[in-house]
């Protein structure tokens, strides 16, 4: 007799899911001043009607989850130990459960800060934002979610 094997406890976003993220990196300062590297994951406006907004929540809070767990800006924020490998200039998001990870947008200063400190302050956003957005959309978007308390946050740190 045949049978399916038990699901995983945890299964991590599908590939079609990271592909359609938005990433974007900076490099910035944490609250005591020092330098360290910036990430924000958002995902896409909706393109079809089953693509509500508690539709993008529920599968940016799977990523939350998948990532280890994230902490809204008012809690403890934890640490994501091993998120992160550098491969050259390359560097990969990594997630519990997945097979495939998600390739960041780099810039050389910004890798460098990364390796430098091994940690990157990650900001996950749970409402839409267009993966064309530019800068100042991107920090419009940021004022927006951390007055909403619509923003996850983690320390992922490299492999």
């Amino acid at each position: 007799m045949l049978t399916r094997p038990a699901a995983p406890a945890s299964t991590g976003p599908g590939p079609g899911l990271l592909v359609s993220l938005g990433a974007w990196t900076w490099p910035g300062t944490d609250p005591a001043g020092q330098s360290i590297a910036h990430i924000l994951l958002a995902h896409p406006p909706g393109r079809t009607s089953h693509d509500t907004a508690e539709v993008i929540e529920a599968r940016m809070r799977h990523i939350a989850e998948s990532l280890g767990g994230l902490a809204g800006a008012r809690e403890s924020i934890p640490d994501l130990h091993g998120r992160l490998q550098v491969i050259g200039d390359r560097v990969l998001l990594r997630f519990h459960g997945a097979r495939y990870g998600l390739r960041l947008p780099t810039h050389p200063t910004w890798t460098d800060l990364l390796t430098g400190c091994g940690r990157a302050v990650l900001l996950l956003g749970l409402d839409p934002l267009p993966q064309s957005a530019d800068a100042l959309r991107v920090d419009a978007y940021l004022d927006a979610a951390l007055a909403t308390d619509r923003l996850l946050f983690g320390r992922a740190h490299t492999t």
